[in-house]
């Protein structure tokens, strides 16, 4: 069954010359540089893929709870994300661990679990996703 209604939320495009595994990434008006570890042959002139999705991750958990912390007013003056990710024998386990400065009851502390495990990359992550590739003439 295909979807009627499609919306567009991002876009990014990455464009590798013959620099070993070096690559140029675009999206939203800003770019980075991608690359592998030496170990891998690359140049490690940037993250490797793997670790701009943990980037990714961790960026959008801190920046959803700054934006709840900020509409509650609570006093927290700093929010860290550690994130981890960790191959198993049946699947790939990421492991995110928040800290905070100032101070969190209990019941914020719960709250702020359930704003993390909100934050629209997280459900990107951990819903339904279809990926389509395809091979422009």
């Amino acid at each position: 069954m295909e979807e009627t209604e499609i919306e567009l939320i991002e876009s990014a495009t990455a464009f590798i010359g013959r620099t070993q595994y070096q690559t140029v990434v675009n999206s939203g008006g800003h770019g980075l540089i991608t690359d592998e570890p030496l170990e891998a042959e690359g140049s490690d002139t940037g993250m490797n893929p793997f670790s701009l999705l943990l980037a990714s991750l961790a960026s959008c958990t801190v920046i959803t709870l700054r934006m709840y912390i900020n509409r509650k007013m609570w006093p927290i003056e700093e929010i860290k994300a550690d994130v981890e990710m960790f191959k198993t024998l049946s699947a790939t386990r990421i492991e995110t661990k928040l800290s905070f400065k100032g101070e969190v009851n209990n019941e914020q502390r719960d709250r702020l679990l359930k704003i993390a495990n909100a934050c629209p990359v997280h459900k990107i992550l951990t819903g339904n996703i279809a990926i389509n590739t395809n091979i422009n003439s």
